[in-house]
């Protein structure tokens, strides 16, 4: 479908909409009527862009989370939240709270992370650790700690994360995720 200057800017108002309303209420309360009153449009409107709930949905998570070079492997993990955080930090981050509050209870949401995870931030992990051979995993482990970090402190505003330095937060977080690891059985 071709866009007009018009057209273009309901299609806006509609993702926006869409995208705070699927943040705020989760996919299965969000309704194409509330959108539609958040855009204020007809509800008719949104299924004339979007076709349905959920490629509406598909629409509104769609992110590209654009991880910067991470550098060596002394300042990955700092970078990585850096960045990720800069993002909640600058309200970039509504599609990342689209998925962050539906990924647990709707599968296309979930997949969608897993698709992240595997098209972004293990890449970008491999070019800063090229030779370890549990990259992925510390990857999955990074995602964790990042996405643990955004809920607390943007969602929830758990204190004293809410009120914490980006760069703290990040420091902090790297931190933790260099101390060695013992075996407790040996």
């Amino acid at each position: 479908m071709a866009f007009t200057e018009r057209s273009a800017a309901t299609r806006t108002a509609i993702l926006d909409a869409a995208r705070r309303r699927f943040a705020e209420d989760g996919y299965e309360r969000a309704t194409i009527r509330a959108i539609a009153a958040d855009a204020d449009i007809d509800p008719s409107m949104v299924i004339r862009y979007f076709g349905s709930k959920a490629e509406l949905y598909a629409a509104a998570s769609v992110i590209d989370l654009a991880v910067p070079d991470l550098g060596g492997a002394d300042d990955a993990a700092a970078a990585y939240i850096q960045a990720f955080l800069a993002r909640w930090e600058t309200g970039e981050n509504t599609a990342e709270a689209v998925l962050l509050r539906t990924a647990p209870t709707h599968p296309d949401a979930a997949a969608r992370v897993q698709a992240i995870f595997d098209k972004e931030i293990v890449p970008a992990l491999e070019k800063a650790l090229p030779d370890d051979p549990a990259v992925r995993e510390r990857a999955a482990l990074l995602l964790s700690q990042t996405l643990g970090i955004a809920y607390g402190r943007y969602l929830l505003g758990i204190e004293p994360l809410a009120s914490m330095d980006v760069r703290e937060i990040a420091a902090m977080a790297a931190q933790a995720a260099r101390v060695p690891l013992h075996n407790p059985r040996t």
